[in-house]
């Protein structure tokens, strides 16, 4: 008895103090990337930013992924993402975000961010409509600057990223004016009160 308690505990305990970041895939990423998506088996969403969502759209047949935090809406874009990197996408998803804040003028550290995103997972779709809203309109603009910059290369990601999060959005129930905002201030925003920008 005691050690099948003490197993059960020790799960327990490391899902509850183990800071996990989600990344929910949408279908049509995760049949890409089946076999590095794992099952929710248990509560995920205590990391300090929560959950994220992931989506796949294609430049030149090479994968980028659009990834967006559902709290702020705020978006990071993963260009040319090969099989090999997924291994990696951790440490990939975490400079690509600290890349962009730093684009974004807002000053944190490195430090700060992995302490944000400290341990990034994989998961199927948790069909987040709002997010998956929000993404779907994204990937239009995206879908027009495709035929712009014509190649990936000549895209210029950051700035495009960068873009799409100064675009208005409204994060509450209430259609008012006032209850608009973007997802740049947003995140901003968010840093601020819990003391993440330096």
């Amino acid at each position: 008895m005691g050690k099948k308690l003490g197993e059960s505990w020790v799960k327990k305990d490391i899902y509850i103090y183990c800071m996990l970041t989600a990344i929910h895939t949408s279908r049509k990423l995760e049949k890409l990337i089946k076999k590095w998506v794992i099952p929710q088996t248990h509560n995920i969403e205590n990391a300090p930013l929560g959950k994220w969502n992931a989506t796949v759209f294609f430049v030149d047949r090479k994968k980028c992924w659009l990834i967006t935090n559902a709290k702020t809406q705020y978006h990071v874009i993963l260009p040319d993402i090969k099989a090999a990197d997924i291994a990696d996408i951790d440490r990939i998803f975490k400079r690509a975000f600290y890349t962009q804040l730093q684009y974004d003028s807002i000053s944190i550290s490195l430090d700060n961010v992995n302490r944000l995103l400290e341990d990034v997972h994989l998961y199927p779709t948790d069909n987040d409509r709002s997010t998956t809203a929000y993404q779907n309109q994204r990937l239009l603009d995206l879908d027009y600057w495709k035929y712009e910059y014509q190649s990936l290369e000549y895209m210029p990601i950051r700035d495009l990223t960068n873009r799409i999060n100064k675009t208005p959005i409204n994060l509450t129930s209430k259609k008012r004016f006032s209850g608009y905002t973007d997802a740049l201030t947003e995140m901003k925003r968010f840093l601020d009160t819990n003391a993440m920008v330096k």
